[in-house]
């Protein structure tokens, strides 16, 4: 299956600080790819990279062939549309329901009429299930159905790449699987390309087709694969004590 992402040789940091080094690997179209590492890793130093809010100090990345990391201005623009983005926190505006949160990349990129817009965002919230809270306030539903709606803002545009960044945190086990399914279902029937930072266990074993384990000391990455095989197979003491403990330390 063709890459849909590629990282080339990338080497992140801030100013005088390196975080990874010279790293690289591909996210194949359709798969939901997870990203590991104890803390102070740089697993949202990547994730911030792949998403264009920072440039990486050499190398590339590529979306659909385009390189992010050289491209400005409308081009940027334009590779920058095609993915949606998950924060942790959810990051919904308080002061909006949750149709008009969702409406606002459509008002924002496109010049379709409001009665459009509308009928956009309605229908993302439906495939979250969230369609019957379209007139809620962020405050007036649970923390994830916060998620969910985060998800169909994400999807607003209809990127071909979602991005979510820790969307299990601070929800209880429960919730967390529900989400982790929904996940998957959207993976499964709208073919999305998902890339997920997180360090729950469960959801990394339920939800992901491949992962890589990023190392705070060697600044690279340290493991790749599909995580039952790493849970079974790797040499590696690092990635050995990552899988079997009952959590993440970080």
């Amino acid at each position: 299956m063709a890459a849909i992402i590629e990282v080339n040789n990338v080497t992140l940091g801030y100013g005088e600080s390196v975080i990874l080094k010279e790293i690289s690997f591909s996210v194949k179209k359709g798969e939901v790819f997870v990203i590991l590492g104890g803390s102070g890793c740089g697993k949202s130093t990547l994730l911030k990279h792949m998403i264009g809010l920072y440039s990486p100090l050499n190398g590339d990345i590529l979306l659909n062939e385009k390189n992010l990391a050289r491209a400005f201005g409308k081009n940027r623009l334009e590779i920058l549309q095609n993915i949606g983005v998950m924060y942790q926190s959810g990051a919904l505006f308080g002061s909006m329901n949750l149709l008009q949160n969702i409406c606002l990349p459509l008002e924002e990129f496109t010049d379709l009429p409001k009665e459009a817009r509308e009928a956009i965002a309605l229908m993302k919230l439906k495939l979250v299930g969230l369609d019957q809270y379209a007139q809620y306030m962020p405050s007036e539903i649970s923390g994830g159905m916060q998620k969910r709606a985060a998800i169909a803002r994400a999807m607003a545009l209809d990127p071909e790449i979602l991005f979510l960044d820790e969307p299990s945190a601070g929800l209880d086990p429960i919730t967390a699987a529900e989400l982790d399914q929904l996940i998957k279902k959207l993976a499964r029937d709208l073919k999305i390309t998902f890339v997920i930072v997180t360090h729950e266990l469960a959801s990394i074993f339920e939800i992901a087709d491949r992962i890589i384990m990023l190392d705070k000391e060697t600044k690279k990455i340290i493991a790749e694969g599909n995580p039952e095989d790493l849970k079974k197979n790797s040499d590696n003491p690092l990635v050995k004590k990552f899988f079997n403990r009952g959590r993440d330390d970080g």
